[in-house]
């Protein structure tokens, strides 16, 4: 049996949920346009019984940290460096390949790593010829392979590649019924917080957070409560809105996508929580998930 950590690293919107999604054919981590949507370490277990248990992780994009935060998301980097057997390198296919290189030989990972040409789909000239030509000849690639994540284009391909490179003659690490070692409240907040990157600005979700109070099974239903924090009362009325409209919207969005998750009807009740300086704070981080 093939056993493996096969974690993946790039730049913020490389897509890396994009592809670990379309890898699991589950909706297990959240996307949207902006940089920096996942802030977390996700594993997600791919399982075949008797033939493989791959253990995926999605990582944040790696970034120079500002925010005690940012430490964080570059700590889940870092545990993801510590126990690959694989490395999955993203890569978007338009990116400037040099600023890649250096970002890719600084990660140091001494195990075999594919390179991921993402995007190729938007790909325009020769580029994609050109990407081959380039990182093939650096050391820290073992395999390079050009997918389109969004598109599910060439994941099969990938996933071949993968079973070639990852250990033979393990145990699996987890339950086989598992898709994911996280608690059902975590894919609850990531999908209210997904919400909101999706219908707020630049500014609005990078200061936000979401925090699930409850969760209560019922025989009809489950009713979850949930804190939206904020660093600045002004932002508070912008996620409420005129007349509520605003917070009604996040909820209406997520309580839909909370249903198709879990598989039950959702009473789903939201507050917005002023918390200065969040970001920042080590206690109010481990409070919000963050370790």
């Amino acid at each position: 049996m093939k056993v493996g950590f096969v974690n993946i690293f790039g730049k913020p919107n490389a897509g890396k949920s994009t592809l670990l999604n379309a890898i699991m054919g589950e909706k297990m981590a959240i996307v949207s346009s902006k940089v920096q949507t996942t802030r977390h370490r996700i594993k997600a277990f791919l399982n075949k019984t008797d033939e493989y248990q791959i253990i995926f992780s999605d990582t944040p994009g790696i970034i120079d940290p500002k925010y005690k935060l940012h430490e964080k998301m570059m700590g889940a980097v870092k545990s993801a460096l510590e126990d690959a057997d694989l490395g999955l390198l993203m890569v978007d296919v338009r990116d400037d390949f040099d600023e890649i290189d250096a970002m890719f030989t600084a990660l140091k990972l001494k195990v075999p790593c594919i390179v991921v040409m993402n995007k190729s789909d938007l790909a325009v000239g020769g580029r994609v010829k050109e990407a081959n030509a380039y990182f093939s000849t650096k050391p820290y690639c073992s395999k390079i392979i050009s997918i389109s994540a969004l598109n599910n284009s060439d994941i099969d391909r990938l996933l071949k590649v993968i079973l070639e490179l990852i250990p033979e003659g393990g145990h699996p690490f987890f339950d086989q019924e598992d898709l994911s070692d996280m608690p059902t409240k975590f894919f609850v907040s990531e999908i209210i917080r997904e919400k909101i990157y999706q219908l707020f600005g630049e500014e609005i979700p990078y200061h936000t957070a979401v925090l699930v109070n409850s969760f209560k099974e019922q025989p009809l239903l489950v009713k979850i409560q949930a804190d939206i924090i904020v660093n600045r009362e002004t932002q508070k009325s912008i996620i409420i809105g005129q007349g509520g409209k605003m917070i009604k919207e996040i909820g209406t969005l997520a309580r839909k996508d909370i249903e198709d998750f879990i598989g039950s009807k959702v009473y789903l009740e939201l507050f917005v929580k002023v918390k200065p300086k969040w970001r920042d704070n080590d206690t109010k981080l481990k409070e919000f998930g963050y370790q």
